[in-house]
């Protein structure tokens, strides 16, 4: 480290000689984290429902997550906007989506304030502020908080991620993506995968590659520098595409249907203290066809839909596994601040069929059984766009009511889990307290010992909506600071 340094804008503090020997440099002071200072990971799943991942009650497999949730805290009162670029803004900013200009998603937008898809500068990112504390900043997979119509290569790019406070970037700018042929950017730039479906590319081992690579570069030349790694995977939305080993392993085991998926998660969630014993179970949704009165081969199709996507979390719980052993692996787990999260409850946008094409959905198109039969063995293949039908999306936000794009507790509902081994005591523990996706951002920076800052490039900074949840870490009855929130 040079001896001598000195912040910008201060006189140069060194000695300017005729000669060397008589001279004393002096160097412009970095950007520099406090010794000691965590990284921050913040793992967003996509459309994943309170009831889906193991350690919330759910038969899928999800042992990596799991155990992140037995090294720290699982929240059971955690609420989203219902909706991906709205939640997404709140996660990375700590304000509340109007104010971010996302009342819908970015493709959404309706011209008007509040509306507009334009998150404004004022409201800065984690990124933003990080970077100026010295950390690398990184985002992988999806991103959706460019207005749709600044996507392309004309840009602006000033909305992409580089231009709000990301170092590097990797994934795709839309709200979803095919898994096997996604639309990739790196940083600025357009590129095409690293290799085809019939090589075994898929789109989330290539995001966890990509996000080692990163940490790797970095690490290797300053050791001691921290991250922030924005981490969004494009599962579990759809299309849900998996190798089919991976849905071959849930044969057979949703062949009872969805009502009976939920009672075995309701049961469970309260064997693991996610609800309250005297929880009573949401009725059966009168918009959710009942599964004993279905047709044999319906029961075959749908049943078939939910092995894929329960592979889908499988297979990318496994990843997130990779990505987790290789903060082990580099002595950075312990002193990682992890937070995973999803964008809303599970989405119900296969209908009340599932779709081998969910653009029909969008589109008004009715689903043809007799179709959708006939791809039954490619589901989860690339060459279909499919999603399950709302039965799965009903069970897989259990205990409550309704789903995705609804500000039901189905809709606004998440995991949430929070895990620092160095600076979280608990292990395995539920935490009530109310949240939102705003207070993530006030929670790390408190956390970590940094004020928000009042300017960010010059641009006066407007105050963070969100609260902290530090008071919890050590203390479950902390009383919440969160009493008010909208949706």
């Amino acid at each position: 480290m040079p001896l001598n340094e000195y912040k910008p804008g201060a006189a140069f503090p060194g000695v300017i000689g005729r000669t060397a020997d008589v001279s004393t440099p002096a160097w412009p002071m970095p950007n520099r984290a406090k010794e000691g200072a965590p990284n921050v990971l913040f793992l967003v799943l996509d459309d994943t429902g309170f009831g889906q991942l193991g350690c919330y009650g759910s038969p899928i497999a999800t042992p990596n997550l799991d155990a992140l949730a037995a090294d720290g805290l699982r929240f059971n009162n955690m609420h989203t906007t219902a909706l991906c670029s709205p939640s997404r803004s709140c996660m990375l900013n700590g304000r509340n989506h109007h104010s971010n200009g996302l009342a819908c998603i970015t493709e959404g937008s309706m011209g008007y304030p509040g509306s507009n898809g334009y998150i404004p500068f004022e409201n800065g990112f984690l990124s933003e502020i990080l970077l100026q504390k010295g950390y690398n900043t990184y985002a992988i997979g999806k991103w959706h908080l460019t207005p749709a119509e600044a996507t392309s290569a004309a840009g602006p790019y000033d909305r992409w991620p580089l231009g709000r406070g990301f170092e590097r970037f990797y994934g795709f700018l839309g709200g979803e993506t095919h898994q096997y042929y996604p639309e990739l950017v790196q940083d600025n730039t357009q590129v095409e995968p690293p290799a085809t479906p019939e090589e075994g590319y898929h789109l989330t081992p290539d995001l966890v590659t990509k996000a080692k690579a990163m940490i790797a570069d970095s690490k290797q030349v300053a050791p001691n520098k921290p991250f922030f790694m924005y981490f969004c995977t494009g599962a579990m939305h759809a299309p849900h595409h998996v190798p089919k080993e991976w849905a071959d392993k849930y044969k057979g085991q949703f062949d009872g249907g969805w009502d009976a998926y939920r009672e075995h998660t309701f049961a469970r969630q309260k064997e693991l203290g996610i609800i309250p014993e005297g929880t009573v179970l949401s009725r059966h949704d009168p918009d959710v066809p009942d599964w004993n009165g279905l047709s044999a081969e319906e029961k075959r199709l749908y049943a078939r839909m939910m092995e894929v996507f329960a592979g889908f979390l499988e297979h990318t719980d496994h990843y997130i596994g990779e990505l987790i052993n290789f903060l082990k692996e580099i002595g950075e787990y312990d002193n990682t601040m992890i937070m995973v999260i999803s964008d809303n409850g599970a989405s119900s946008e296969g209908g009340p069929t599932g779709s081998v094409n969910e653009g029909k959905f969008f589109n008004n198109v009715p689903e043809n059984l007799e179709q959708n039969l006939a791809a039954i063995d490619d589901i989860g293949g690339p060459k279909y766009f499919n999603h399950y039908p709302w039965g799965w999306t009903h069970a897989g936000n259990t205990p409550f009511r309704r789903w995705k794009r609804e500000t039901y507790r189905g809709g606004t509902s998440d995991p949430f889990i929070l895990s620092w081994p160095k600076g979280i005591a608990a292990r395995g523990e539920v935490r009530s307290q109310y949240c939102h996706a705003i207070d993530m951002v006030p929670t790390v920076l408190d956390a970590l010992g940094i004020e928000a800052p009042t300017t960010i490039k010059g641009v006066t900074q407007s105050p963070i909506e969100g609260f902290s949840l530090a008071s919890c870490f050590a203390n479950p009855a902390a009383p919440s600071l969160h009493l008010t929130q909208y949706f």
